[in-house]
């Protein structure tokens, strides 16, 4: 039996931060387990400036949507 109710769609707005974090260190774990990166001084860094750079771009989002 179908329902008859129809409930408007729920959209949320995209966290940019968990995003590209979690794209960051799925990537970084690619890297790791193929040995392209073996410097952790190199990991650190890489790491600190993909969040950094996540971190800029849910300012700008945030900022762009007015909130």
């Amino acid at each position: 039996m179908p329902r008859e109710v129809d409930r408007p769609r729920r959209v949320h707005r995209t966290d940019w931060m968990a995003l590209l974090s979690g794209v960051l260190f799925v990537v970084l774990g690619i890297l790791i387990v193929t040995r392209t990166i073996r410097d952790p001084l190199v990991l650190i860094g890489v790491t600190v400036l993909g969040l950094a750079f996540a971190g800029l771009v849910a300012i700008i989002a945030r900022v762009v949507r007015g909130r």
